[in-house]
């Protein structure tokens, strides 16, 4: 496909009106929950570079990650198809993406665009990109990990030769890079300065045994006692995945430097996201990702492009990770792509350039698990229903439903309570799934395929799978 002859204008703080298409970053941050972010309205000062982004750009509120956990997250993301359609639920599965889907470092590639990614997923995630720098980094101390320095050594040479294409003025090739960020991720081992900012005290005070139901989790103990051995105050694992906050918070400080110092901020949107959240001490799936609940969906999602998005402002109503690759080609001339591509996400660029508080006009999101255990769930603005597809990892019960205006922390179920709700709710997620099955002519993936991290009945104390694909 040649180089589209589509241009997005771009107003400069100079007021110059320009045709030069624009850059585009995407940060993810793994595993990092909107409400951990001091922007979201968190007490601590977690995230300070992060908070200034969203004051130069926009802040999507109630932005989610509709398939957890990070392969079907990121799929999601750089498809803008749901699961109906790319068919990846599962972390680790077996199955690989479709290559009649198409992600968006594909699409930007024959557009004209350099595509390059500092990630360590590899598998289907590397195609597409002109250049796909893979990481590692030091896991030999059991004290502290510089995960974000390593992301950020393979980033920046990339940005350099990203830069290089664009040329001054960024004039000549545009680019598209990606960065894949882990530090909120298992296990919280922040580095100093970072390390036990946010805690004060005897983190292995023999009187507390807050931790005590943490480590009463067989399935998990060998693994949160192999780098949190010995550890009884429960608010001490909380404080150090906040810490991992702030350090990546600051790493990221050096790439938005970067882009400033070298004039490429001006016509560059930077996004950033994540593919999910974390429980910590909110659930029993304690600091794992598992479980459909806020803490895991809601994620954070800003952007930045000066002169095409308001600075500061807050964006209400749901925004689904789907919805970011239509955005991405709206807000850089290439609205018709989508549609090309046949991707469900929906733009938001019409509810971010706003002068007004536009909501995004969606309404209800289908929510999909399939590691640990495999789930499904129905979230509206008031309620939200979560139905196991099999029994519960935790023993939970098979249906659970909240009342989310009331009850935010998802602490009260209410399925015995309010049957009529959970009659409707379950009929609107049952006839969501059949009209999406009956466009795609696909299975339902989460019916055809099995859960990856463990067996019913042979469940193993053992390394959670997913912490072996950080390096």
């Amino acid at each position: 496909m040649p180089f589209s002859t589509q241009s997005a204008s771009n107003v400069s703080s100079t007021g110059a009106t320009s045709t030069t298409r624009p850059n585009v970053l995407v940060l993810a941050v793994d595993t990092q929950r909107a409400d951990h972010l001091s922007c979201y309205g968190y007490p601590r000062l977690t995230s300070p570079h992060i908070d200034r982004l969203a004051s130069q750009g926009l802040l999507f509120e109630d932005a989610y990650s509709e398939h957890i956990p990070t392969h079907p997250g990121y799929t999601t993301l750089f498809t803008g198809k749901d699961v109906f359609s790319h068919q990846i639920v599962t972390q680790g599965g077996t199955v690989e993406l479709d290559p009649g889907v198409r992600q968006l470092a594909e699409i930007l590639r024959e557009q004209g665009y350099f595509t390059g990614a500092a990630d360590n997923l590899g598998r289907w995630f590397d195609r597409g990109f002109d250049a796909y720098e893979r990481y590692r980094w030091d896991q030999t101390s059991l004290t502290e990990w510089r995960k974000a320095e390593a992301v950020n050594g393979a980033l920046l040479p990339l940005l350099e030769r990203a830069a290089a294409a664009a040329g001054k003025g960024g004039k000549d090739q545009p680019f598209f890079v990606y960065a894949h960020y882990w530090d909120p991720h298992t296990p919280y081992l922040p580095p100093p300065p970072f390390s036990r900012m946010f805690y004060t005290g005897d983190e292995r005070d023999k009187d507390n045994h807050s931790m005590d139901p943490v480590f009463g989790f067989e399935p998990f103990r060998e693994y949160f006692q192999h780098w949190m051995g010995g550890v009884t105050d429960i608010r001490f694992p909380i404080a150090q995945y906040d810490a991992e906050i702030a350090y990546v918070d600051a790493a990221l400080g050096h790439v938005f430097t970067f882009l400033e110092e070298t004039g490429l901020a001006e016509n560059t949107l930077v996004v950033l996201t994540a593919d999910h959240g974390e429980i910590l001490d909110d659930h029993v799936g304690y600091f794992d990702h598992h479980g459909l609940y806020e803490g895991n969906v809601h994620v954070p999602l800003l952007m930045r492009l000066p002169g095409r998005l308001p600075a500061g402002k807050r964006v209400p109503g749901f925004a689904r990770l789907r919805d970011v690759a239509p955005t991405i080609l709206e807000a850089i001339g290439l609205p018709d792509v989508a549609a090309q591509e046949r991707m469900e996400g929906r733009s938001l660029w019409a509810a971010a350039t706003s002068r007004r508080a536009k909501r995004t006009g969606i309404d209800a999101l289908y929510l999909t698990e399939c590691t640990w255990m495999r789930k499904r769930a129905w979230r509206t603005r008031d309620w939200k229903l979560i139905q196991a597809q099999e029994p519960d990892f935790h023993d939970l019960p098979p249906l659970e439903l909240y009342h989310l205006q009331a009850d935010p922390q998802e602490q009260h179920n209410l399925a015995d309570a309010r049957p009529d709700v959970v009659t409707d709710l379950l009929g609107r997620m049952e006839l969501h799934a059949t009209r999406r099955l009956a466009r795609t002519g696909l299975p339902d993936p989460l019916q055809s395929q099995s859960i990856t991290l463990r067996r019913i009945g042979q469940v193993k104390t053992a390394v959670p799978e997913d912490q072996k694909l950080k390096a």
